[in-house]
């Protein structure tokens, strides 16, 4: 009887004393420790193993490699079954592009370029980092033509648990300003207006060379050609409001000291205010060039182009003594 009492606690002191497998372990570094496969290993628990996967990845540890550390490290541990196995992973997330198109920025302003870059990386393939980890990033080599935007540099990531790592990254930088976009679909003849515009950043070096840098430039013009959502807007784009049509009947006015003749003539070309257009008399069907003073007006003065030579002598209608 008192040998199987003492047999029974020898056999659970043994099971006290004995390791167990841990079956799915999250690593929080890029290395593995007897620790991270067994719970209570004994005392080389803290033993390093060796290198464990990259952030976002896994590792399999099968049966017969876990009996083979059991065995070197003095777990007191064996298999059951083939089937055994402990899963070592690693959570990672892929390094944010913008993260390191802001380092490329700050390194040119470093530089002493105070211009404000758009970066484009369009053959970076973003490496994994630890969850949650704010990754160190460091550019350096920089080399850089102003002349078309390309560049190239060395960038080193370093983060808590993970050895720095180093690659070679290249792309454009294009210096960007501030001027008015749309705020939405504009429809070809719209007259813009305020709420129709909202501030964005545009390319400076812009093949467009006429870019409008001001609302004053565009509030109040006509659009010959619609704008999409966000779009620039290029002065070739805007023009005065059309006040005067091509082929249509308009009112003329001619002042001459004290003497005001009002007619109407037919529109030779579309004008808006202030520009100077071709007419035609409807009467004697002699051509003059007049300026556009409103919705379908126009005056010629005595030192317009033309005036004195084209005018009719016959400009049926009235004539007003000032």
């Amino acid at each position: 009887m008192r040998f199987l009492l003492a047999l029974m606690l020898a056999l659970a002191a043994a099971a006290a004393q004995a390791a167990s497998l841990r079956t799915s372990t999250t690593l929080h570094s890029q290395y593995v420790y007897l620790r991270d496969l067994f719970d209570d290993p004994g005392r080389n628990a803290d033993r390093l193993l060796g290198p464990g996967p990259g952030p976002g990845e896994r590792i399999i540890v099968e049966a017969a490699q876990l009996n083979a550390i059991a065995r070197q490290y003095d777990v007191a541990w064996r298999s059951l079954s083939s089937g055994d196995r402990a899963i070592l992973e690693w959570p990672g997330q892929p390094l944010s592009i913008d993260a390191v198109a802001g380092a490329v920025r700050d390194t040119l302003a470093a530089t002493g370029d105070r211009s404000d870059y758009d970066i484009d990386l369009p053959d970076f393939a973003a490496p994994m980092v630890p969850s949650g980890a704010s990754p160190g990033l460091l550019v350096s080599q920089l080399e850089f033509d102003r002349s078309n935007g390309r560049f190239a540099a060395l960038l080193t990531v370093t983060a808590d648990g993970m050895k720095p790592m180093a690659l070679r990254i290249g792309g454009r930088a294009e210096a960007m300003i501030e001027a008015p976009v749309s705020a939405g679909r504009l429809k070809q003849d719209a007259i813009v207006r305020a709420e129709d515009l909202r501030m964005g950043r545009v390319a400076a070096a812009s093949p467009e060379r006429d870019v409008a840098r001001s609302m004053d430039q565009i509030v109040g013009m006509q659009l010959v050609r619609p704008i999409g959502p966000g779009q620039k807007l290029l002065l070739s784009d805007l023009t005065r409001p059309v006040l005067v049509r091509k082929g249509a009947l308009a009112q003329a006015e001619l002042s001459a000291g004290s003497l005001s003749i009002a007619g109407q003539v037919m529109a030779v070309d579309s004008g808006g205010a202030g520009e100077v257009v071709r007419v035609q008399n409807v009467t004697s069907h002699l051509f003059l060039f007049a300026r556009v003073t409103g919705l379908g007006r126009v005056r010629v003065t005595p030192d317009g182009p033309g005036a004195f030579q084209t005018i009719p002598a016959r400009f049926e209608d009235k004539v007003t003594s000032r």
